[in-house]
């Protein structure tokens, strides 16, 4: 694993190095990951921006302030390389906030999923949480700080892409583990759960069907589908003071479309009214 930061160049006069508070972003170099590193600049010190693609994190530490956002290229499927990252970010300052955000999909439907990709989006939404977590949670207990997952509507309901599905079900789970074993030290755990987001990674649906996004807009309460910053804005919130009794729970942030589907209704109520 390689860094892509000279550690030794961060200086923030006045404080000791011990004192800084850190968060660790992982898939940091996404659009939800830069707008959730973003955001959790105002509360944290030092924002570690942990991605695969340590190219692309650098990048973003240089345009977001180097300094205060701090690039490490990391593999967490691999839990020699999540170590490394630790490793480094305890450098940094004290671990307060932990964010697992890597995540991808890959086979659309069950009988596409191959076993090796069951096992890849397993290793990668799921898996990696638990190293990732496992490799600071000494510093996250001295800290009692917090876990913020970022799951999907794809845990709680079919929405197609199985393998990741499942592996974000996985990860509610975890997310109670980790609430219920290590509250005693403080610790709290929590999950977000996005629907649709506006994402490079629609790009390619995009291409081929331009309407994707107006198509996918009727399922949603509120006729429109989540942008990074609405995802950003609630890890802000169950990371910070104001959720400090929260713990071991799941927000949605999908526009309403866990709560109903308004043309369901409709056809059910034979009421204009949804």
């Amino acid at each position: 694993m390689a860094t892509t930061a000279n550690f030794s160049e961060i200086d923030m006069p006045g404080q000791a190095r011990s004192t800084r508070s850190v968060a660790i972003v992982t898939g940091a170099a996404g659009d939800i990951g830069r707008a959730i590193s973003l955001r959790l600049s105002d509360g944290h010190d030092v924002i570690v921006l942990a991605d695969l693609d340590g190219e692309a994190a650098g990048r973003l530490a240089c345009e977001l302030g180097e300094g205060r956002f701090v690039a490490i290229a990391c593999d967490v499927t691999e839990a020699a390389s999540v170590a490394a990252m630790a490793t480094a970010a305890a450098g940094l300052g004290t671990v307060t906030t932990l964010v697992n955000n890597a995540g991808g999909a890959r086979a659309v439907s069950l009988q596409e999923t191959t076993p090796e990709v069951w096992r890849r989006d397993n290793a990668l939404n799921l898996e990696a949480a638990f190293l990732c977590f496992r490799a600071v949670e000494d510093m996250l207990k001295e800290s009692r700080g917090s876990v913020v997952n970022i799951a999907s509507v794809n845990a709680v309901g079919i929405f197609g892409h199985p393998a990741y599905s499942a592996a974000k079900a996985g990860l509610l789970h975890l997310t109670r583990l980790i609430a219920v074993e290590y509250g005693k030290f403080g610790i709290r755990a929590n999950a977000v759960a996005p629907g649709t987001v506006r994402t490079h990674a629609w790009a390619a649906r995009a291409r081929a069907n331009p309407q994707v996004f107006e198509e996918a807009q009727r399922w949603y309460p509120l006729q429109r589908i989540v942008n990074p910053e609405d995802v950003a804005n609630a890890v802000h919130f169950l990371a910070g003071p104001q959720a400090s009794a929260i713990t071991g729970v799941c927000l949605p942030v999908d526009c309403g479309l866990t709560a109903g589907q308004a043309e369901l209704a409709r056809t059910f109520s034979q009421s204009s009214h949804y």
